[in-house]
This record gives C-alpha cells, sequence and structure tokens, in this order.
C-alpha cells in the first residue's frame, strides 16, 4: 500500500465505534453482508433494452454466493430470445458478482441482472424470510402447468377497440360480444397444457377441445370474433 508523504507525517487517529453494515434478512437468518459467498436467496429483476424495445424478467436461485438456478424470461424482440438462451447457459455455477460483471449479449438482460443484484445486495429476496430458501428448481414454479410464461398481449386502436390476444390462461382464440360490441369475455386455449397432453400421447383434436376454457360471459354473447382477423 503507498501512502503520501502528507499522509504518511499526520499523526493517528483511532476509530472507535466499531459499524458493521445493517444486518439483512437471508433465508431466515439476519446477516451482515461482507462477501458475496454470504448471500443467499430467490429473488427476480426486471430489465429493458436502451430503445426499450424489449423487455427482461430474470429469476435467480443463489446459493452462498454461487447462482443456483436461472430462469430468463424475454418479450418484445427476437433477438432477445437467443441471448436468454446463452444467458441460461452462462449464468448457473458463477458467483453474483461475476454475473454481474458478465456480458449477458443483451441490454435488458444486463439491466435485469443489475436490478437483482440490488435486490439481493439489500436483502429483498422471495425467500428472505424463509428457513434454508427454496429448493434449486422452484424457480420453475413461476411458469406454472405447462412451463409457458405468464404473459398478457392486448392491442387496441380509437378507431376499431380492443382486441385481446393472449392472457395468463392462454392464447385468446374467440372474443364475446354483447349487443353494444363490448367485450364480455373470451374462449381461450391452454397450449403448454395441450402439448403436454399431445406428447402424453392424446390426439391432438381431443386436447384442443379439453384444453379449451372460456372466461367471462362467455356463453351470453351477441356475437364472437376473432381477434387477430376480425
Amino acid at each position: 500500500m503507498q501512502y503520501t508523504a502528507e499522509l504518511e507525517n499526520m499523526c493517528c487517529v483511532r476509530k472507535g465505534a466499531l459499524h458493521d453494515p445493517a444486518p439483512i434478512p437471508e433465508e431466515g437468518k439476519w446477516v451482515k453482508v461482507k462477501q458475496i459467498g454470504e448471500i443467499s436467496g430467490l429473488s427476480h429483476g426486471v430489465g429493458r433494452c436502451a430503445p426499450q424495445q424489449g423487455a427482461c424478467k430474470l429469476t435467480l436461485n443463489v446459493k452462498d454466493g454461487i447462482i443456483e438456478e436461472a430462469l430468463v424470461e424475454v418479450i418484445g424482440c427476437s433477438g432477445m430470445t437467443h441471448s436468454a438462451a446463452m444467458a441460461a447457459e452462462i449464468l448457473p455455477g458463477k458467483t453474483l458478482l461475476e454475473g454481474m460483471n458478465t456480458d449477458l449479449v443483451c441490454d435488458a438482460i444486463n439491466v435485469a441482472m443489475r436490478e437483482i443484484f440490488l435486490q439481493f445486495a439489500y436483502g429483498r429476496s422471495q425467500s428472505a424470510f424463509s428457513d434454508d430458501g427454496l429448493p434449486v428448481g422452484a424457480g420453475l414454479e413461476d411458469l406454472g402447468k405447462g412451463l409457458r410464461s405468464q404473459t398478457g398481449t392486448m392491442y387496441g386502436t380509437k378507431a376499431k377497440g380492443a382486441r385481446y390476444l393472449e392472457m395468463s390462461e392462454g392464447y385468446v382464440r374467440r372474443l364475446a360480444l354483447d349487443e353494444n360490441d363490448e367485450i364480455i369475455g373470451y374462449e381461450y386455449v391452454s397450449l403448454g397444457k395441450m402439448m403436454d397432453a399431445i406428447k402424453a400421447g392424446m390426439e391432438p383434436n381431443e386436447a384442443f377441445k379439453k384444453f379449451t376454457g372460456t372466461y367471462g360471459r362467455f356463453a351470453e354473447a351477441a356475437k364472437y370474433i376473432d381477434p387477430r382477423k376480425e
């Protein structure tokens, strides 16, 4: 360590009180974190790219400073899916600090990594008060049955009104309209569940019918429209 001559000539004033870091919740324990290896938890971070063309939701499960599990969900940009594929390979096995300082290819994923780092650094994890945290694999629970991201896609214009395209239940096939042409419900297909059934041997048409459902006052509609074509 090098010191300037001016500093060398100064007398020493000792520090009195011990100012430890404030304790943060870490998987059911209060920890005064001084090293990355002391951080554990499952948390989420959301980021967007510079032109705000796409967004990423990143979920990490960290144990003793090591990223054990990464769920990367992206929307809005075709190239982001390929970047997400790379990030899913890159992140597991790295320390949380390494992940923070790794180029994850896409701006939105990099920003999500920065935001999730702050969540962990300040003890704002989903598992902060859960003894021993969540097991590795818990990140997939965010996707629900069928392991598909929870997405919502809506479109609307002043001239023609709203169109529901994708809801949390699944792909929207038809909108139900009343006598005033107002939306009162919709019909959807749960694509994840349908594909699981087909992979298990169910006939595609049967699976399609089984996992088609409705929401709202769908049966009372005066007419039905295809939100993508009508």
